[in-house]
């Protein structure tokens, strides 16, 4: 969706394709689909009041919403009311891709969530050395090893003491 300017209706909204017209299935966490269908029970108890336009973020309405008014109405108190730094909203992408890849998501994965066609991108774009990425490494190579040494233990005790 984006803002679109005609003669006579300045600021009209006009639903179009995303810009490289790809679409994306994607796995919800059950905080999500908990919301998700919160919202469907709240859009019935609206009835004829609610105008269904399949917005997902929408107004109590249905209608869509004014991106700048939750920026300013309900992002911005929150990142200072949490302390946090004023980001911008697309900044949230940037975190979530980061905070994904640093807690194990698979690459390839988070390639396809952010739409990317290479995952060098996805990587170059998303991955920073952050501290805890030496300790991670090293409960790996802990947790490799000791898998190795179980593999290779030998199944009875005489066998231990001629190793």
């Amino acid at each position: 969706m984006r803002r679109h300017e005609e003669e006579g209706k300045p600021g009209r909204l006009v639903f179009s394709e995303p810009k490289n017209a790809s679409r994306r299935t994607v796995d919800l966490p059950q905080r999500a689909l908990v919301a998700l269908k919160r919202q469907l029970e709240e859009k019935l108890a609206a009835g004829g009041s609610y105008e269904d336009s399949g917005l997902v973020f929408a107004t109590a309405k249905g209608t869509p919403l004014d991106a700048q008014n939750m920026v300013n109405r309900y992002f911005k108190p929150l990142l200072r009311r949490a302390g946090l730094p004023d980001i911008r909203w697309h900044d949230l992408r940037h975190s979530c891709f980061t905070l994904l890849l640093s807690r194990g998501v698979h690459p390839k994965f988070v390639q396809h969530l952010a739409g990317h066609a290479s995952i060098q991108l996805t990587l170059d774009r998303y991955s920073h050395w952050m501290p805890t990425m030496g300790k991670h490494t090293a409960s790996a190579m802990d947790e490799a090893l000791d898998e190795a040494d179980r593999k290779d233990a030998p199944s009875d005790e005489k066998g231990a003491l001629e190793r």
